[in-house]
């Protein structure tokens, strides 16, 4: 079994590595949106491992693809296929 430590990081750390503000972070956190956060009694981490995937997963070159994935899909499914340049 591989063993990997875990990196984390405070809420000043985190939102100086996403250049926001940790009131932003705050507003994620209710709004149940952002990277993933670990609560140890009053105290919010975020595993750099979570900040890393949320980054990719929100990256525009990733939903650029997921769009032209799903138009692709709608297409396909409603008969419409359209030529692209």
């Amino acid at each position: 079994m591989e063993h990997t430590a875990l990196r984390l990081l405070d809420e000043r750390q985190t939102a100086q590595a996403l250049s926001v503000s940790p009131a932003a972070l705050r507003r994620w956190r209710r709004e149940a949106r952002g990277p993933a956060f670990i609560r140890c009694e009053r105290c919010i981490r975020y595993d750099l491992r979570e900040i890393e995937s949320y980054l990719q997963q929100n990256s525009c070159l990733n939903k650029k693809t997921a769009d032209l994935e799903s138009a692709a899909k709608r297409e396909a499914r409603d008969g419409h296929a359209t030529t692209r340049p």
